[in-house]
C-alpha cells in the first residue's frame, strides 16, 4: 500500500459549497429562504433561538485567530475612554461651559498623564520574547476604543509589535483606534463573552482610572481571583488617590464583607517601570505549580 494514494478528504470543503450555492438554477424552490445553506442564512443564524449559537461563535472565531496568531498570553489593559492624551487635554478646559464642566475638565486634565503611563507600559510589555515553541507573551490587549485603549495599542506599535483590540458593538458607533492591529481587531455583541477573552489570556491586568465599563471589568476579575475561579495574576491599580476617593476598599473589609486578605489582590502603582518590574518579579518568584 506505499504506493496508494489515500485522499486527505472525500468531502467538499464547505468554502467550496458556498460558492457552488450562489450559481443554483433558479428555481420558486431554490429562491426561497428555506433553501439557503444553514452556515450562508443570515437571518436563521440571527433569530433568537440561534442565541446559543452565536454565543458559540463570539467565543470560538477570537480563539482561533488569537491561536493563529500564536499568542500564549497577554498583558490587558483596562480604563476610560475619556481621559485625554496630554497634548489634547486643554481642548476640555476650552470646551467647558459651567463650574461643573470646568470641575469635570480640570479632573481628566489631572488624568491625562495616564495616557502615557499605559503608552510606555504597553511598549515594556511588547518587548517580551517569544518562547522556544513560538508563542508571543505578554501580547498588549485592549477594548480597541480610544483614550487609555488607545494608549495601549499605540505603545505596543511603538515598540513594532502587534497588538489586541476588542470592541464592542455600542448604540453608538465605537471605531477601532488606529493602533490596533488589523488582523487583531476584534467586534463583539455580547459583552460576557468579550469580559471572557480579556481573560483567557491574560496573565497581568492594569487597571487605569475609568468609569462604569472599567469597574465592571475589574471588580469581575477580583471577584473570580477571589473565588478562585482564576489563579491570581498580577492586578495594576493605576492611580491610587482616585482608587481610594471613589472606593473604600478599607471600608469594605471593616464592614466584613470582603476578607482583609482580598485586599492584597492588587497593587497600587503609579510608574510603568514599576508595574512592569512588579509584573515580572510576580512571575519569577511564582512557584511553577501555580
Amino acid at each position: 500500500m506505499t504506493d496508494t494514494r489515500v485522499p486527505a478528504r472525500v468531502f467538499p470543503n464547505a468554502q467550496d459549497e458556498a460558492e457552488a450555492a450562489k450559481n443554483l438554477t433558479q428555481t420558486p424552490q431554490t429562491m426561497h429562504p428555506a433553501y439557503r445553506l444553514a452556515f450562508q442564512d443570515t437571518d436563521f443564524l440571527l433569530r433568537e433561538d440561534l442565541r446559543p449559537v452565536r454565543f458559540q461563535l463570539e467565543l470560538l472565531k477570537p480563539e482561533l485567530l488569537l491561536d493563529e496568531a500564536q499568542i500564549g498570553s497577554t498583558f490587558v489593559f483596562y480604563g476610560s475612554a475619556r481621559i485625554p492624551e496630554p497634548a489634547k487635554a486643554e481642548l476640555l478646559r476650552e470646551a467647558a461651559t459651567d463650574d461643573f464642566g470646568r470641575l469635570v475638565a480640570e479632573r481628566l486634565i489631572a488624568k491625562s498623564h495616564y495616557y502615557d503611563v499605559a503608552r510606555e507600559l504597553a511598549h515594556l510589555a511588547s518587548n517580551c520574547p517569544r518562547d522556544l515553541e513560538g508563542q508571543r507573551h505578554f501580547v498588549v490587549c485592549s477594548g480597541g476604543g480610544p483614550s487609555i485603549m488607545e494608549a495601549a495599542n499605540r505603545g505596543a506599535e511603538d515598540a513594532g509589535a502587534e497588538s489586541i483590540g476588542l470592541n464592542i458593538m455600542l448604540p453608538h458607533e465605537q471605531t477601532p483606534n488606529p493602533y490596533v492591529t488589523p488582523s487583531l481587531s476584534m467586534q463583539f455583541h455580547y459583552f460576557a463573552l468579550r469580559k471572557m477573552h480579556f481573560l483567557l489570556r491574560a496573565r497581568a491586568v492594569a487597571v487605569f482610572p475609568g468609569g462604569f465599563g472599567t469597574f465592571d471589568e475589574t471588580f469581575e476579575l477580583l471577584t473570580l481571583i477571589q473565588t478562585g475561579k482564576v489563579s491570581p495574576i498580577p492586578v495594576l491599580m493605576y492611580g491610587r488617590e482616585f482608587w481610594e476617593r471613589v472606593v473604600n476598599f478599607e471600608a469594605l473589609a471593616e464592614e466584613g464583607v470582603i476578607s482583609r486578605k482580598d485586599l492584597g489582590l492588587f497593587q497600587f502603582v503609579e510608574t510603568a517601570q514599576e508595574g512592569w518590574d512588579y509584573v515580572r518579579k510576580w512571575w519569577r518568584d511564582r512557584p511553577l505549580a501555580a
